[in-house]
């Protein structure tokens, strides 16, 4: 019985000891202060945002976080004052037991690049607005005529199938909405333009425009064509240029 009791008040000394330790350590390391701060990108295209950027974002009880306690560091606050610059899609804040602060940046990924009555702006693969930067001007289509988050949604669909063809990610340069919700792409390679339509059966219209482009890019013929018009059911119809004198 004795043996049993004694065994029980050293199992409470020892938790005792342990929890002091951990709280003494605990306390210790908070009254450490931030030693320094480092921004790391994911790998990939990140050209609007830079490391300073980013550093006059970790601001907490209106100062900069380096060289204040760790124990008062608040890790959600500052994560939530990165992700309101429009720039940044997703980040997360941690601290090192060296007292480091290091902030985890995926940067936006501009899809196109909306212009219209005294405004412009990038949207992304969710349809979210992203400002003109200063930094930083992305190769993206230029895209008017679109006046409503129904009609990004409907623009992502359409710039996401023209990325993944190669060819046709190069090509097609800007993009306009008619007020007859048709589509009018203006490309690289000439003067000419392409009317697409409406945003249906858009499979089978890329496929005619890549067939037609197969036979028009050899035989140069498609340096003749004012417009190549792909809309109509299982058909191209072309507007060749007016010669001199015609």
């Amino acid at each position: 019985m004795m043996k049993t009791i004694a065994t029980y008040i050293s199992f409470i000394m020892l938790l005792f000891f342990v929890g002091f330790l951990y709280g003494f350590t605990a306390n210790k390391n908070g009254v450490k202060k931030v030693a320094n701060t480092v921004v790391e990108f994911e790998a990939g295209d990140n050209n609007f945002l830079t490391h300073s950027m980013i550093d006059k974002l970790l601001i907490q009880n209106k100062k900069f976080v380096k060289n204040q306690p760790k124990r008062v560091v608040n890790l959600h606050l500052l994560e939530t004052n990165v992700l309101k610059n429009p720039y940044v899609e997703k980040a997360a804040v941690c601290l090192t037991i060296n007292g480091e602060l290091k902030t985890f940046i995926k940067q936006r990924s501009p899809l196109a690049r909306i212009v219209g009555n005294n405004t412009s702006y990038y949207v992304d693969k969710f349809g979210m607005k992203i400002p003109l930067s200063a930094n930083f001007s992305a190769r993206v289509p230029l895209v008017s005529g679109i006046n409503s988050t129904e009609d990004i949604s409907e623009l992502i669909t359409l710039i996401e199938t023209i990325k993944n063809n190669d060819f046709l990610s190069k090509e097609i340069i800007a993009i306009q909405k008619s007020t007859e919700n048709e589509y009018l792409f203006t490309v690289r390679s000439g003067a000419y333009k392409i009317v697409f339509g409406k945003l249906e059966n858009v499979a089978i219209k890329f496929k005619k425009l890549l067939a037609f482009y197969n036979k028009a890019l050899i035989d140069k013929t498609i340096e003749n064509y004012k417009t190549i018009n792909v809309k109509y059911h299982n058909q191209v119809v072309c507007t060749k240029q007016k010669q001199n004198g015609e």
